[in-house]
């Protein structure tokens, strides 16, 4: 026990040590010097891959023999020295590298440290992410070793081993646009994410949404609803939003008298929704930003509308729950008073206030505005007496933010090799070819396409990952069919993000039924019902980009309009309750209601909104008038 202890303390110091180094060299690298980008992206990557193999041993928490544990430290030790030897070479002789490389030159030494570096990617990616995502990358590098002998659309000429490996080991492959975005911008809004909860946010934005909708009829789930689209924003990654807040909402939801796989579904497509919820994203909205060239202020703008769609249809579904079961809200005594919360939660609001502050009102780069956000959070922590910012909190910050990177790293390596291989055979463009014939150059059909590619892609894998590979393949159809280009990547990022809830591989929806002690496909189908709006939303700024734009005029005002009918008739229409049972010919109508509104022609709009407003009038004068009527 001993030996064992002191090893893991050995580990856990290394683990500070390099987490409190990655602050330095990203903040340091956008404050008081500037490296070229291949040379941070090469110390990124050394970070991220030294801290895989040390959170993620080999064995993992398998019991071993004394013997076996001991092999299994060796192993991951050599990984790191490994690690450490080729990004040195790269960082050492930078010039030589990078020189080598844009002449497209091959040297022994390059040539066995892009074998091992590629090695150690898909070892990363396996330890933190599953088998899927590194199958992947090899099918891809047998594809380019072998494509001369596929005949027809996806065949190419056939590449050695020698320039699979060069373009792997080069700013096209691991040091290419997924690990520089890892690096750049998603680093950054980790750190300060893990210093919102190092200060204490998932347990300020709990108790804030419990005072908020806590006493309302399902208080519980209403509640869950906020909580996990609060703790999205310091997240971003739905299975440790559905751990990280499902643990203590799920139970109060089955103790208020939802059905189990519907407390489950519940926290699923919440935590699920944190990845599009502005203004802290998840990971690959970072990415995004880069690959379609679009600053990450206006995505976070262009994402605002749909994201609220997202969580107003699930509130709803999960009121009309309440009423279907006849459920009340929480007891006074278990509701903390709602000034208080927003009160200790000033010293959070702040940070936030500036990061928004700097992106939209300033227009600086989301690198720092991250900083400044993150030294926000120092200073209020600081200042504040009765939660005083320490500097344990400062490394327990750093850690988070280190821990937190590792799966970033793992898919953002992983799916560059991915990236490299699609670069240099063009299946990128090929698959973008098969998609428009096979939907006969129209747009509906390759955008459905697209949607079950994604899916698929998205079983088992991170969003980042799944959305990089759809992004790679499939955007550029999507684009040459007329698709703006912000609205192709939105598309493809959603249900990157929805595959999370998605049958039969729906890893939000298996971390949820754990808790809820429910069979998992039951609670994904379910959570299929309530994230409805995730699915059918694509489509509709896809097809009516005025969702995803925005002007102080009228058609953005009908447009939000419209966006909130669609979500109220939806929900209604899908749990067949406003106040009280409504009819199928309601049902029916309320269909009619999202039909209209939904659409990007003014007069259909006006039309739906004069039905929603005639169906859902009447049944709350109903609700009113019964009590009336039974009293009289």
């Amino acid at each position: 026990m001993d030996k064992k202890f002191t090893y893991q303390k050995v580990v856990t110091v290394v683990c500070m040590l390099v987490s409190l180094f990655a602050v330095i060299i990203h903040v340091g690298n956008y404050t008081t010097f500037t490296m070229p980008s291949i040379l941070f992206y090469a110390w990124h990557l050394l970070i991220g891959l030294v801290l895989i193999f040390l959170y993620k041993p080999l064995g993992g928490s398998k019991e071993l023999s004394p013997g076996m544990r001991t092999l299994c430290r060796v192993v991951d030790w050599v990984l790191i020295a490994l690690t450490a030897v080729v990004s040195f070479y790269v960082i050492f002789n930078f010039e030589t590298y990078t020189t080598t490389m844009q002449n497209n030159m091959m040297t022994k030494e390059l040539y066995v440290f892009g074998i091992i570096i590629t090695l150690l990617v898909l070892e990363a990616g396996r330890r933190m992410l599953g088998n899927v995502l590194p199958i992947i990358a090899i099918v891809a590098i047998i594809y380019a070793l072998t494509g001369d002998k596929i005949p027809g659309l996806f065949g190419h000429r056939g590449y050695s081993m020698q320039r699979v490996v060069l373009s792997i080991f080069s700013d096209r492959g691991v040091y290419g646009t997924p690990i520089g975005t890892s690096a750049t911008n998603v680093y950054l809004f980790l750190l300060f994410a893990a210093f919102l909860s190092v200060s204490g946010a998932d347990i300020i934005f709990q108790n804030i949404a419990i005072a908020a909708a806590g006493r309302k009829r399902g208080g519980p789930a209403k509640m869950a609803v906020i909580a996990s689209a609060f703790f999205g924003t310091i997240s971003g990654s739905c299975v440790a939003n559905v751990v990280s807040t499902g643990a203590f909402t799920i139970p109060l939801m089955k103790r208020n008298g939802y059905p189990k796989k519907f407390a489950g579904a519940v926290e699923a497509v919440a935590s699920t929704g944190g990845q599009i919820m502005p203004p802290i994203m998840g990971a690959a909205a970072f990415v995004l930003s880069d690959v379609a060239g679009v600053p990450y202020a206006e995505v976070c703008i262009a994402a605002i509308l749909p994201a609220l769609m997202y969580y107003i249809c699930l509130v709803k579904m999960v009121d009309l729950e309440a009423v279907k079961h006849n459920l009340a809200g929480l007891s006074e005594d278990e509701v903390p008073n709602l000034k208080e919360s927003l009160a200790r939660g000033m010293k959070l609001f702040i940070p936030v206030g500036v990061l928004l502050f700097m992106m939209l009102g300033m227009k600086t780069t989301p690198m720092k505005a991250a900083i400044f956000a993150t030294a926000a959070i120092l200073v209020t922590g600081v200042l504040d007496s009765k939660d005083r910012m320490t500097v344990k909190g400062v490394v327990d910050g750093a850690v988070a933010a280190g821990k937190s990177l590792c799966s970033v790293v793992a898919a953002c390596s992983t799916a560059g090799i991915v990236v490299a291989v699609f670069s240099l055979t063009g299946l990128g463009l090929k698959f973008s070819n098969f998609i428009v014939q096979l939907g006969s150059n129209s747009l509906i059909p390759s955008l459905i396409l697209a949607m079950l590619v994604c899916a698929i892609l998205g079983m088992g894998l991170p969003t980042t990952a799944a959305y990089i590979v759809c992004a790679t393949a499939i955007a550029p159809a999507l684009t040459g069919l007329g698709l703006p280009i912000l609205a192709a990547h939105l598309f493809l990022l959603y249900f990157a993000s929805i595959s999370a809830i998605t049958p039969p591989v729906a890893v939000a929806s298996y971390a949820a039924a754990g808790i809820a002690e429910e069979n998992p496909m039951k609670v994904g189908l379910q959570a299929v019902k309530l994230g409805i709006t995730g699915f059918i939303l694509p489509f509709a700024f896809a097809l009516n980009p005025d969702y995803i734009t925005f002007g102080w005029n009228l058609q953005t005002l009908l447009t939000w309009i419209s966006g909130m009918v669609v979500c109220y008739s939806l929900a209604i229409m899908l749990q067949g309750y406003v106040e009280s049972r409504i009819t199928v010919l309601e049902r029916l109508a309320y269909l009619a209601v999202i039909v209209l509104a939904i659409t990007p022609y003014m007069v259909n709009s006006l039309i739906g909104f004069v039905l929603f407003a005639a169906l859902y009038g009447f049944r709350k004068w109903q609700a009113r008038r019964a009590p009336q009527l039974a009293s009289s």
